[in-house]
């Protein structure tokens, strides 16, 4: 029998490396990868379908869900999960000092459903009691003009969110002063460049990255891995064979982090950082699967549809190919 052809984009991470090279391979298939960074990958991904494995946003892929009208159906390999305390940039001359001082503020997005920001949002309702209703947003490309919403959205009246000009940048605009802040997966030219008065809210982000994790054990997951939903009804068997592929390469990552004699990442204590990070969140803190990541999925959930994103308030196992749920009956 011939294998079955089929194209992939996925970022090229060190838990993905294995599958460009040939370490991973997903059974029966012989698989065109094409790496691409994430934002990219989703435009291609949401608005052409352009490739039959993608990785994807889950606030895209949560909010098509919940239409009916999603093209891909998810396995439960996390390509990418980030604390997100990090992401909220201030102007430091305007006495925002406190998560409350965000009230009635102006703040950026780059897009108001990327899943950064539904956690950003989130954490901040859930944390500090402060509403989305209570800022002021405004979406625009970060350095970049012209962006919007890579799938349409429909929002509550309560919420102010107002496209800036095309011929502005978030960036720009935060370092003038134009805006209050901004929230966001990437960090602002502007903040990166030292420009004066631009400033992380919480300083000690690390700190409050770690404290957030040990009282609710939430590592908020980003992107996941999206098979082509045609592809699916006609070949049952991918979708397991497209997991254990990715689980695969992602546990020859995690192998190599723990190798002291040669490092796998340009960082001098890796293995140090390594060890650190399974103190305080333990050994599989990267962990694949639903069973894992239940509460997780069903915090974002919460989030997504309370903030006016999904229709309704998605099931976890609604996202993914049931048959990549139950591996452990293997």
């Amino acid at each position: 029998m011939s294998k079955l052809e089929l194209s992939m984009s996925v970022g090229n991470y060190d838990r993905t490396q294995a599958l460009f090279d040939g370490r991973a391979q997903i059974e029966g298939c012989n698989v065109h990868a094409v790496p691409l960074e994430p934002e990219e990958a989703f435009h291609r991904a949401f608005r052409y379908g352009e490739f039959d494995i993608t990785e994807i946003s889950m606030s895209s892929h949560m909010m098509t869900t919940a239409r009916g009208d999603n093209q891909y159906v998810a396995v439960p390999a996390f390509l990418s999960r980030v604390f997100r305390q990090s992401g909220i940039y201030v102007r430091t001359d305007r006495g925002i000092e406190h998560p409350h001082d965000l009230r009635g503020r102006v703040i950026g997005v780059p897009e108001y459903q990327i899943t950064a920001n539904v956690w950003i949002r989130g954490i901040l309702e859930d944390e500090y009691g402060v509403k989305p209703s209570e800022i002021h947003w405004r979406r625009g490309g970060v350095e970049e003009g012209g962006r919007e919403e890579r799938a349409p959205i429909s929002l509550p009246d309560s919420i102010d969110l107002q496209q800036i000009p095309n011929d502005k940048t978030l960036s720009g605009m935060l370092e003038s002063g134009e805006i209050d802040g901004y929230i966001g997966a990437r960090a602002p030219s502007c903040f990166l460049r030292g420009a004066p008065h631009v400033g992380r809210l919480f300083k000690n982000y690390i700190e409050s990255e770690q404290d957030y994790f040990r009282r609710t054990r939430i590592f908020p997951i980003m992107h996941m891995v999206g098979i082509r939903k045609s592809l699916v009804e006609k070949y049952p068997w991918l979708p397991v064979s497209v997991y254990k592929a990715f689980l695969t390469a992602k546990n020859l990552a995690v192998k190599e982090l723990d190798e002291i004699c040669h490092l796998a990442v340009t960082l001098p204590w890796m293995v140090h950082h390594h060890n650190e990070a399974k103190r305080l969140m333990g050994a599989d803190y990267w962990p694949y699967g639903l069973e894992a990541n239940q509460h997780v999925i069903e915090t974002f959930s919460r989030y997504h549809y309370g903030q006016g994103l999904s229709t309704r308030q998605v099931a976890p196992e609604e996202l993914f190919a049931r048959s990549s749920l139950d591996l452990s009956k293997i």
